[in-house]
């Protein structure tokens, strides 16, 4: 007979160790930070070992408790998709896609309609800037812009990545090779890098590389989103560093025109799921169809 401490208590700690945090723990699981905390208690007291560090704060996991975090986070994951495997005989229902703003809108909106026809998938898109955590969130799938892949999930990469310069034609009067000093000439719009990257796409960074000296003009206009800059950019307001592959559609149809051949390294575009996902299946399929897309 298996002798396992009580479910909820080890749902309590997993919780607890994913977040670092036994207010974010509590949110999750519906329950208030003093019943996590005395849960992960009860089950330290079981097991005979401290599991966190709890002082000084941030709380972090003690030697014990890592060894046993991610043998049970990989359960839990297991015991989920296989009960949601037990209700996912029709396969009728939609794939739950994360993705972020600008690339629901620049790259995925205008393929769902093929993406649909071509594999027969439907997908109810989540689009939000905020990484999303899959063990709690409901997701199958989420689209990661990242350098490199994570270690809680599987990582598939789909496409590299690379920023450049580009402005719609009447900007340049339809030229498409302008020198570094032309583009520093012209209306410089920014917006605000979003990533974990230390390397944001910035014109100082694109000034060096094109091998000029001098300071960097004013911005002509500052964004928070990346798409509102690419839309300035299409509306003829000024030149951006964009991610060729969010404009590489707006390029094909010249409503954009790429200025340059410098360009700033990028991270790749990653699809991440759970490995224990019941819909596994399908999420590879869905995986290798974007891959295609490139």
């Amino acid at each position: 007979m298996r002798r396992l401490p009580p479910l909820h208590a080890l749902r309590a700690f997993e919780a607890a160790a994913r977040h670092l945090h036994f207010a974010h723990a509590a949110d999750e699981l519906g329950l208030t930070p003093t019943a996590i905390s005395h849960q992960v208690r009860q089950l330290e007291q079981i097991l005979g070992v401290e599991l966190f560090h709890r002082y000084p704060r941030p709380v972090r996991l003690t030697a014990e408790g890592e060894k046993l975090y991610p043998v049970l986070r990989e359960s839990l994951d297991r015991i989920a998709g296989t009960i949601a495997g037990l209700g996912a005989g029709k396969g009728d229902e939609p794939l739950r896609l994360s993705v972020t703003v600008a690339f629901a809108s620049r790259w995925l909106m205008p393929r769902l309609p093929q993406l649909r026809r071509q594999t027969g998938l439907s997908v109810a898109v989540e689009a939000d800037d905020v990484a999303v955590d899959l063990h709690a969130s409901g997701i199958d799938i989420a689209i990661r812009y990242a350098e490199q892949p994570g270690a809680e999930a599987e990582w598939h990469r789909l496409f590299p990545d690379r920023v450049i310069a580009v402005a719609a034609p009447g900007l340049v009067a339809g030229r498409a090779a302008l020198s570094g000093r032309e583009i520093m000439d012209l209306p410089l719009l920014h917006y605000r890098w979003k990533t974990r990257s230390g390397k944001a796409p910035d014109w100082q960074r694109w000034q060096g590389l094109a091998g000029l000296a001098a300071e960097v003009p004013e911005i002509a206009q500052n964004f928070s989103e990346e798409i509102h800059a690419i839309d300035a950019a299409v509306a003829g307001h000024g030149v951006v560093l964009a991610s060729e592959v969010l404009v590489a559609d707006l390029l094909r149809s010249r409503q954009l025109v790429a200025l340059s051949d410098i360009a700033l390294p990028a991270p790749s575009y990653w699809a991440v799921f759970l490995p224990g996902n019941p819909l596994r299946t399908r999420l590879q399929l869905l995986v290798d169809w974007i891959r295609r897309q490139s």
